[in-house]
């Protein structure tokens, strides 16, 4: 097992199921990381797309492995499995393998053809 944490990049959403799943998994095993907001910030979108080669999120830079388009379950899955950390019967603190809410439909259209 590895004795120093990894440095890990979190490119997520600020609210989505998803994104708060990986945080509590990796609050859970106490591991720091820089959480880099796609929505809010186009360079760090495009930082994500360069470097996984795909635009969907969460995606993790962890020690420069990308661990892309994944949930916490995921994510927990793959630090105990390249050994950063030992499974912990530990509860995260939100759910570990939630979508994102449902966002609103559109707006109706307004039909200028008249």
């Amino acid at each position: 097992m590895n004795t120093k944490s990894p440095k890990i990049i979190a490119y997520m959403k600020p609210t989505c199921g998803w994104s708060n799943g990986v945080r509590a998994v990796l609050k859970k095993y106490q591991l720091p990381y820089e959480d880099r907001d796609i929505i809010n910030n186009a360079d760090h979108y495009a930082e994500m797309v360069a470097k996984s080669g795909q635009p969907l999120q969460p995606t993790l830079d962890i020690d420069g492995k990308i661990v892309a388009d994944v949930s916490g379950e995921d994510v927990e899955r793959w630090l105990i499995q390249n050994g950063y950390v030992k499974s912990s019967d530990t509860p995260a603190e939100a759910p570990t393998n939630a979508a994102c809410a449902t966002h609103p439909a559109p707006v109706a259209t307004i039909n200028l053809r008249g």
